[in-house]
């Protein structure tokens, strides 16, 4: 999908099926307002701004970014702009399986990460990338919890 071309209807489009993942998301997530919260494939920073703590998104997408507000930053996912073990809570909201480098992007995920992180990745099902990024997600994380949301398995993980 080009992400450039849709940016300024993306919200219009999407915003409801992200505050059902975000909503059952923040069920697992124990957030302080002084954690530090980074979300790789941020977009136009809609699961960004949906928790209360110090946010930072980064998206490869400058049209997206530029349709956001907030702590928001071009970048790739495989190069993240940030010092080791910095954030309390890494998410990623459906967008791991439109990274150039899947493996790549989560081992930068588990570089920035602190070592009792909270992380939550959610896959696309429908993705033809899905059980290979599975399976890398296995390899990187410990699974806490695996939840089948509508469009998207949700990971939970550590």
């Amino acid at each position: 999908m080009d992400y450039d071309t849709i940016a300024k209807s993306y919200n219009e489009l999407y915003i409801e099926e992200q505050l059902r993942k975000l909503n059952i998301i923040k069920k697992y997530l124990k957030i302080k307002k002084n954690h530090k919260l980074l979300d790789v494939g941020c977009g136009t920073g809609i699961s960004t701004n949906f928790f209360d703590c110090k946010t930072f998104g980064i998206d490869k997408s400058k049209e997206m970014i530029e349709q956001g507000n907030g702590n928001l930053i071009q970048s790739l996912a495989e190069d993240l702009p940030f010092k080791d073990k910095y954030f309390d809570i890494v998410i990623s909201v459906t967008s791991v399986h439109n990274f150039d480098n899947p493996k790549k992007a989560l081992k930068e995920i588990q570089r920035v990460k602190k070592s009792k992180a909270q992380v939550v990745i959610t896959l696309l099902n429908k993705s033809i990338k899905y059980n290979k990024i599975k399976e890398l997600i296995k390899k990187y994380f410990e699974i806490i919890s695996e939840i089948d949301e509508d469009k998207d398995t949700i990971f939970i993980l550590r």
